[in-house]
């Protein structure tokens, strides 16, 4: 009876410890986008404000009026470091091997491009086009500089063809060795897409994800765009993020940073971070 009643302590006491582990044991990083109106005036003294909240890992989605060297002296000095470098399709295009260089002295392992829509609605020739873009940009990067190219998501991929969405037409018509791709859940869910289930589908395709959380009420759609104020603190919007992420642990996931383009940033974002911190 004792062994029978030590075994049942000890199996109570391992399940305890297990619902008490972490969702989201590391410490997130931050995309620039977040403090760009902060960068815009003083590149110095943003970085302290990011590092203050124990932020050291930095996607980049702008040089700020700097050179690649510069921001990245400004990074070593803080201990600060630069993952992901984000560029404009048309730069990842027409100057591939300039973005290449520099993605390379800011110490980034990825270069990521969040937006290829000219018009909409985004169609089957968009996807197809884009897709082949993709293969051809991820070469040239990976073979020159060593670096993985990543898309990030938007919204009106989404659209539906055939028995998935353009999103899916893209994923599968890109090389696994030359593109991946960033996993924006507030873009994957405000067209109606389950974030956890499109990791599931895809584990070995996502390397990056921007942790973002849209406003309750708000209704989405294909546009790819929603007033800025939309953007809430995690935990307080709509998507189920302990899915999310309990999800993003069984994938290829490198990278998670903190996106938040609401005005309310300074505020919201302490809240994010300290939400992440307590999920369980």
């Amino acid at each position: 009876m004792k062994k029978i009643l030590l075994a049942f302590v000890i199996l109570l006491s391992f399940n305890v410890a297990q619902a008490q582990k972490k969702v989201f044991p590391q410490t997130p990083g931050m995309v620039s986008y977040t403090y760009r109106n902060s960068f815009a005036k003083n590149v110095p003294a943003t970085l302290d404000t990011i590092k203050a909240l124990g932020i050291t890992d930095m996607e980049f989605s702008s040089l700020f009026g700097k050179t690649a060297d510069e921001l990245r002296k400004l990074l070593d000095e803080r201990g600060m470091k630069c993952s992901s470098f984000g560029v404009s399709y048309s730069d990842a295009q027409n100057k591939t091997s300039e973005v290449g260089k520099n993605a390379k002295t800011l110490g980034a392992s990825y270069v990521r491009v969040a937006w290829i829509m000219t018009k909409p609605p985004f169609t089957l020739a968009d996807a197809q086009k884009a897709a082949e873009t993709f293969n051809r940009i991820g070469n040239q990067l990976h073979d020159e500089f060593g670096l993985t190219f990543c898309y990030h998501n938007h919204g009106y991929e989404f659209e539906k063809y055939e028995d998935g969405t353009l999103f899916d037409y893209i994923v599968q018509h890109t090389d696994p060795l030359y593109v991946s791709f960033e996993l924006d859940i507030l873009w994957t869910f405000f067209p109606g897409a389950d974030p956890a289930a499109l990791i599931k589908k895809y584990p070995k395709r996502f390397k990056l994800m921007h942790l973002k959380d849209l406003r309750k009420g708000v209704v989405g759609n294909l546009s790819g765009g929603t007033a800025v104020v939309n953007d809430v603190a995690l935990g307080t919007g709509q998507l189920d993020l302990p899915a999310i992420l309990k999800a993003a642990r069984k994938s290829s996931i490198d990278h998670y940073y903190i996106e938040d383009e609401s005005p309310s940033y300074a505020t919201q974002v302490p809240q994010t971070i300290a939400y992440l911190s307590g999920l369980k």
